[in-house]
């Protein structure tokens, strides 16, 4: 089947990862639309690659800039904002809506798309932190499928595949420890934004490198997990594993456990998420075990990295707590990519901004959203009183 796609956020790591995909199979997909917020020239570039009849970049002075760079004659229509990311994703003729964008931003056009009755492939995980329970009651009622392009949540959905989802006992969500995983706990106030942006394992975007060094990557993928697989936060167990090669696991109730394992490549999971369930070849070697010799696991120390205990907390507390989590952590690595707040701050940011929330009842979008633009205002409040 061919699949018309729309690409939210195609200027980022898992964009142009999807749009490798989209070349390798150009008789299988294509694309519709394209969003970005700022990256204007390597939009321009994915415009005149894929020719899509929609582009959409963040506000009226990128989309001027945009067409500046297109050549004359160019048929794709450019628009700007919240209102044109949305009118991408429900685009008449997109089948699947890839959602890479970052943080909160991608859950309006996440919902319009839905709305819309197109597929999800999901890698914006701030659309389930932050509304997973309306996230998942949409898909339902719209019979659309949501798709995990995150790799160790696809991980999860392949060692789910043929079991019966009450026979899972718990999730093993694998975790590399990012770049300061044996870094003395002393020395955290010293880390550099260059450091924290030089992952291991993995070549991704600017925030969620610095939410993989600090651990709340994996916090806010435990409540992604809890959405996509309806699984309590007791039941997920986060486990490091610097290789990443098992990129998650599933232990069952006959104790059994079974694991996904693949080399660190975002393009296996987002083919995947494309092409349920059909696998396509797209290169990549299996890992060399020889080679290997052998994988280790640990348990994460939350001492050393408190986001991770904050996401459980806020997963377990529910309501808007994940949203408040979301939106402060959001500000905090935004200073400390500025360096106008330190590495150990983030999660001090994070956990004060939490405290300072009161938690009601209201679970609406409304109060989703509400919460969401307090938790800005107080962390960025609290990011400007560290550095007076």
């Amino acid at each position: 089947m061919h699949k018309a796609l729309c690409v939210l956020g195609s200027t980022g790591s898992i964009g142009r990862s999807t749009l490798n995909v989209v070349e390798m199979f150009p008789d299988r997909f294509s694309v519709k639309a394209l969003t970005a917020f700022g990256n204007i020239q390597r939009l321009a570039r994915q415009i005149d690659r894929f020719s899509p009849q929609l582009a959409v970049v963040g506000d009226v002075e990128h989309a001027r800039g945009l067409k500046s760079l297109l050549p004359v004659g160019c048929k794709t229509e450019i628009l700007w904002g919240s209102s044109g990311y949305c009118e991408a994703a429900s685009h008449p003729q997109v089948h699947t809506v890839v959602g890479a964008m970052v943080g909160a931003a991608g859950l309006a056009p996440t919902l319009a798309a839905i709305d819309a009755g197109k597929d999800i492939a999901l890698a914006n995980k701030e659309t389930l932190v932050m509304a997973g329970h309306l996230v998942m009651e949409k898909v339902a009622a719209a019979g659309v499928r949501l798709l995990p392009i995150d790799s160790e949540h696809s991980a999860i959905f392949q060692c789910l595949a043929g079991n019966r989802p009450q026979d899972a006992d718990r999730i093993l969500l694998t975790a590399s420890g990012g770049p300061f995983l044996n870094r003395a706990k002393e020395t955290f106030g010293e880390i550099t934004p260059e450091e924290a942006l030089k992952h291991p394992n993995w070549q991704m975007g600017n925030k969620i490198t610095i939410d993989s060094a600090t651990l709340m990557n994996k916090g806010l993928e435990v409540i992604e997990a809890s959405w996509l697989f309806n699984m309590p936060p007791q039941a997920i167990e986060v486990v490091i594993h610097p290789q990443s090669i098992v990129h998650s696991m599933v232990a069952f109730a006959d104790g059994v456990v079974m694991a996904q394992l693949g080399i660190p490549d975002m393009k296996a999971a987002i083919a995947y998420a494309l092409s349920y369930p059909e696998r396509l070849r797209i290169g990549l070697p299996a890992p060399d075990f020889k080679a290997i010799g052998g994988l280790r696991f640990s348990e994460p120390d939350r001492e050393r990295f408190p986001c991770l205990a904050l996401a459980f907390e806020a997963c377990s507390a529910g309501g808007t707590y994940p949203a408040v989590l979301n939106a402060a952590n959001e500000i905090a690595v935004a200073a400390f990519l500025e360096k106008r707040i330190g590495f150990t701050d983030i999660p001090e940011v994070v956990g004060r901004t939490m405290q300072r929330h009161d938690l009601g009842s209201d679970r609406s979008l409304e109060a989703i959203v509400e919460a969401d633009h307090w938790a800005r205002q107080t962390a960025d409040a609290i990011t400007r009183e560290m550095t007076r």
